[in-house]
């Protein structure tokens, strides 16, 4: 009888398994406080009970141990500047959603040669480089692309998100009704709202789905629902970062009174156009919708705006970069190969503007 299956694997291998993984990098005191205080702090921000506005940011991509922790010391010196205003979350993305083919991430491709595709180790350097941030004190912030690296690394992540392209996934709501942080949806590549509506009420829901118990089982999992998934603007055909569309999104979530009133908006994506350069202009537009003043002028401020999200490397731009004849030991770590990145001069002197802005 022929073979009607795996007609298109060459092969397979397995991987590790979550609680291996845990095993050999297993939580401490300090990484578990960080990760459950920021979750804490991050539900208060959502929930209106904390005014500090919430900002994540970081580099667009992962690609080094050395570039994390690098960053990671540079976030910590400055959350305890603006502690009394801010609460800061390192974007830490080890998966990238790709259009059709690329470089898809730390994790699928720890040795950016587009040969080896060394997952195992990939998945090692990721929650290494999260153990590492989380002893540090920094909270940490990742997109969800594959159930495979959220069950192995999602007890040490604060905050979560579900990129544009993800939004409308099945799988991917019935993921973030499990998760123990908070979720953040991006509405559709089109701009579309209502994509990111349903999937809040999707998630916020009790669910039964397909997953895998810690050793890598697949069994049925039974969520409760997550009540602290919330929208985020990131622009579509158009930016939507405006008073208009921030507006309109409020009026479409006061339609559903059960999701959080909240909105976090992305300053990068088509709400900057793609360039990097336009972030910082996109962010104190936000701002000065979120304090209501600018030198004199007064407007409604929209306390419905609890966070944003910033691309940010150590150093500006993004380097020259084939995949697949980039040698990784030719790259500048602290810039980026995926989208291009504000620097971390004009990162510190956003974030410390708006800390005595909101003061």
């Amino acid at each position: 009888m022929k073979k009607t299956y795996d007609l298109n694997v060459l092969k397979r291998t397995s991987i590790i398994t979550p609680d291996q993984l845990r095993e050999e990098f297993p939580m401490t005191e300090k990484a578990t406080r960080t990760v459950l205080d920021s979750r804490q702090e991050i539900k208060a921000i959502l929930d209106g009970k904390d005014q500090r506005l919430l900002i994540i940011t970081g580099p667009c991509s992962i690609i080094s141990h050395r570039q994390a922790v690098r960053y990671g010391e540079l976030l910590a010196e400055l959350q305890e500047k603006v502690k009394p205003t801010i609460k800061l979350v390192m974007r830490v993305y080890f998966e990238k959603p790709r259009t059709n083919v690329g470089f898809k991430g730390l994790i699928s491709d720890p040795h950016i040669d587009k040969q080896t595709f060394d997952i195992d180790e990939g998945l090692r350097k990721a929650r290494k480089i999260l153990m590492d941030l989380n002893e540090m004190g920094v909270a940490c912030g990742t997109e969800i692309l594959s159930q495979t690296a959220a069950e192995r690394l999602s007890g040490l992540i604060a905050w979560a998100c579900i990129g544009a392209r993800t939004t409308e996934s099945q799988n991917h709501r019935e993921w973030a009704s499990a998760f123990s942080m908070p979720v953040g949806f991006k509405n559709g590549t089109d701009g579309n709202l209502g994509t990111a509506i349903n999937a809040l009420l999707a998630a916020s829901t009790p669910q039964v789905f397909i997953g895998n118990d810690p050793f890598g089982v697949t069994s049925r999992v039974f969520s409760s629902g997550n009540k602290y998934c919330h929208i985020v603007l990131r622009g579509g055909k158009r930016p939507n970062y405006d008073p208009v569309s921030i507006s309109e999104a409020c009026e479409m979530l006061a339609n559903h009174p059960s999701l959080l009133q909240s909105v976090i908006v992305d300053c990068s994506h088509k709400n900057s156009g793609k360039d990097y350069r336009k972030q910082g202009e996109v962010f104190n537009h936000v701002l000065i919708q979120r304090i209501g003043h600018t030198n004199g002028i007064h407007i409604k401020p929209n306390k419905a705006i609890c966070g944003m999200m910033l691309e940010s490397n150590i150093e500006a731009g993004k380097q020259a970069f084939v995949y697949g004849e980039t040698r990784k030991e030719d790259l500048n770590p602290f810039i980026s190969i995926t989208d291009a990145c504000i620097g971390w001069d004009e990162t510190e002197e956003i974030i410390l503007t708006a800390h005595r802005q909101l003061k």
